[in-house]
């Protein structure tokens, strides 16, 4: 690691800690492989803090958004215990910097994914069971001013995320052609398919699978991947709650807490 990977990955951790947004870190490294090594490095740190890695999230998989970005893969992040929410659960203000919403399908492995290269029949027969998932993205770089490189060197713009409870089986249920509505107190404000995530999320978790054990860290047993968003990101807002429907999943909730009223003056009170 070069002082420029310090220097990243110091000014990130400095932005979760603080609550404040800075600036973005391209300035500071070049390329995708240094942005995993800073990636690599806040994780690290992390875990040396005694935080708990619970899966994956894999970015990038709508056409879209890569062709915004100028990249034609994907990208992932790391998931922690500590960054799952339950069900319906409330989201306090600010624990998110500048979040944003969207439903993926989340699969959760029974065994580990180690083969060199993958199949879609390796995936299926890992997976224990699918859920309906929102994720809450959010930026440490200020304004969401970002590149492929500064996104990836923040953990991918990990948030948090809220996985439903009724676990299905793979078999029963075609991810390809699931499709996905997103409601915020009934007004629909995204709708999606599941072919919009690299044309099935199962092709996505087949590409972070085989990248994860070429960098030496491989899925295993227990994790989480998050594969992927089905439509378009909802900004999200104090008070919001939203509520995603994945055809064959179920749904889900993620609610975030009311701004808090602003404390009085002695004078005001008086």
């Amino acid at each position: 690691m070069t002082e420029r990977h310090q220097a990243a990955a110091a000014r990130l951790l400095e932005a979760y800690a603080s609550g404040r947004p800075c600036e973005p870190v391209r300035d500071l490294i070049d390329g995708v492989d240094d942005a995993y090594a800073v990636q690599n490095l806040v994780t690290e740190r992390w875990l040396a803090q005694g935080r708990r890695l619970t899966g994956r999230k894999i970015g990038l998989t709508s056409t879209a958004v890569q062709r915004q970005l100028g990249v034609d893969s994907p990208d992932f992040g790391m998931l922690f215990a500590d960054m799952a929410v339950p069900d319906g659960e409330e989201i306090p203000v600010g624990a998110v910097l500048q979040p944003r919403a969207e439903a993926e399908v989340a699969l959760v492995l029974d065994r580990d994914l180690t083969h060199e290269r993958h199949t879609v029949a390796d995936i299926i027969r890992a997976t224990a069971f699918a859920l309906p998932a929102i994720e809450i993205v959010g930026s440490r770089i200020r304004d969401w001013d970002i590149t492929l490189i500064d996104t990836v060197a923040d953990n991918a713009s990990s948030g948090m995320y809220v996985l439903g409870t009724r676990p299905v089986s793979l078999r029963d249920v075609d991810l390809r052609l699931a499709g996905m509505v997103i409601e915020r107190r009934g007004d629909q404000v995204s709708s999606g398919i599941g072919a919009a995530c690299l044309g099935n999320p199962l092709h996505a978790a087949v590409w972070l699978a085989d990248t994860l054990v070429r960098l030496g860290r491989p899925l295993q047993a227990g994790d989480t991947v998050l594969t992927g968003a089905l439509g378009p990101v909802v900004p999200v807002v104090p008070g919001d709650v939203l509520e995603a429907r994945i055809d064959g999943l179920g749904d889900v909730r993620a609610a975030f807490a009311a701004e808090k009223p602003a404390e009085k003056s002695a004078e005001e009170e008086v």
